[in-house]
Order: C-alpha cells, then structure tokens, then sequence
C-alpha cells in the first residue's frame, strides 16, 4: 500500500541518510514515477530533499519527531488539566489504553485509587509509573523502542492489540485540525494508533491548544470518528461547530455528572 511504503522509504532513509531513486525502485519493485510521487508526498511535509538521483533526509524539518524530553516540559500545567478530565472518565472495573505521548502520560498518577482497571499501554512512563499504582494491572505491549517518544512499536504492538477487549482508549497527537485530522510524526506510531481505531471502544483525544490547526506527516483518523476531544481550553468556533455537527463532544473542563 501507498501508506506503507511511504512510512518504510522514510524509515529507510532516516538510517541511511541518503537513498537514490534507482535502490528505491529496486527495493520495493515499483516505477521511478511511483517512488517521485511517494518522494513528492514526503517532501510536501518538509521530511525530505531531492537531489540529484535520490533524496536526503531533510534535518532541520520541523515535521521532524521531537524529543520526548523536550516535548515533556512544553505547556506542563495545560497538559495536566487534560489528563486530569480524561482520567475523570475512567471507572472501575476497565480495561483502557493509554497512549505514549506528553499529556496521556500524566493520567497515570490520577488513577491510583480505582478499583479492577487494568491499562494497556505502549509507553515506557505509563510502565514506569505503574510501580506506585498497585491497584492497577497494567500490559505492556512489548515491541522495539521508539525513542523520541519512549514509546514501544512495530508487528508485535499490533499482535498484542489484538487480543484484548479495550473500553475506553485515551489518544495522543502531534497536531490536529479539521482538514487533515489527528495525526502524528512517526509512522511507526501511527500504524498503532490507526489500529487502535478500529477497536469497538469509546475514543478520547487528549491536546492542549498549542496543538490546533498543525499537521504532522501522517494522519491516523479523521476528527470525526473520534468519540471525545479533551482540551485545555475553548477551541476556535470552527471547531466548536465541526465537533457538534459530528456528533463528537469536547471537554473543556471537568464533567460535572460522571
């Protein structure tokens, strides 16, 4: 598929730096005309750079996955109100999923005292902080490391996924808006997340506002099919009116009836 080559010729490149149009072709027995629109896709998103025979990878993009460590600190309180109304949705007795990113990450803290929840995550913090959450049972899925978000990826998350009936899935994104949906820098992410929307559960997107109106290289789902948007603060009316017309709610503060 067009998806997947696009994510393995950027993987591909981000290990070697440098890749001619001839070994692409080769490597995924394609046209050259094929590979230049896959090359055309990447370099729209500013991942990319043509030059003579081939591409390189473009190191100042600032489509370019950002450290985790430098994401964490970025709008610390914004993040916490999010994960503090995300977590208020959380009840005893669940099976949920939360996601890698910088905001899902603090909902872990606030789930202490539930009673029979057990959390499925691919992030390395949720992992972490299950150690002072003994009532909690949390999976991790396994799978290789993804550093930039401490995150776990790959054939095994998505195996992994399979087998458990999730409730209540918590998502994270690098940038949304109405046009190009949720979406996220890393493909290998996005291959988890994509899946993670075609489980029967309730779907919740956790931003802060410095999110809006932002697209990374890939999206992972329309707006639309999401079942709730948690933010910091009142978005724009744009999105005020999309999420009404789609039957999608949006939390801007604590539900007062849970």
């Amino acid at each position: 598929m067009k998806v997947d080559r696009i994510r393995q010729i950027y993987e591909m490149l981000k290990e070697e730096q440098t890749i001619s149009i001839n070994k692409l072709c080769d490597s995924f027995q394609v046209s050259k005309n094929t590979i230049r629109r896959d090359i055309a896709e990447l370099e729209k998103d500013g991942l990319v750079k043509k030059v003579y025979g081939g591409i390189v990878l473009q190191q100042s993009s600032d489509m370019s996955p950002e450290p985790f460590s430098a994401r964490e600190v970025k709008n610390s309180e914004s993040k916490k109100k999010v994960a503090q109304i995300a977590a208020s949705m959380v009840g005893n007795n669940e099976v949920i999923f939360i996601d890698s990113g910088t905001t899902t990450m603090h909902m872990m803290p606030l789930l202490a005292d539930r009673v029979g929840l057990t959390v499925i995550t691919t992030s390395v913090f949720v992992i972490n902080a299950a150690s002072s959450c003994p009532n909690i049972n949390v999976i991790a899925t396994g799978g290789s490391l993804y550093t930039p978000s401490q995150a776990f990826v790959g054939p095994s998350v998505l195996s992994c996924l399979t087998h458990y009936n999730i409730s209540k899935i918590f998502l994270a994104s690098t940038g949304i808006s109405i046009e190009s949906g949720a979406t996220n820098a890393s493909p290998m992410e996005c291959e988890v997340k994509q899946r993670l929307m075609k489980k029967p559960a309730e779907k919740f997107l956790l931003i802060d506002h410095t999110k809006l109106d932002k697209a990374s290289l890939m999206t992972y789902t329309p707006l639309k099919d999401l079942d709730y948007v948690i933010i910091d603060s009142m978005p724009p009316q744009k999105y005020v009116d999309f999420f009404a017309q789609n039957s999608v709610k949006l939390l801007t503060e604590m539900p007062k009836e849970l």
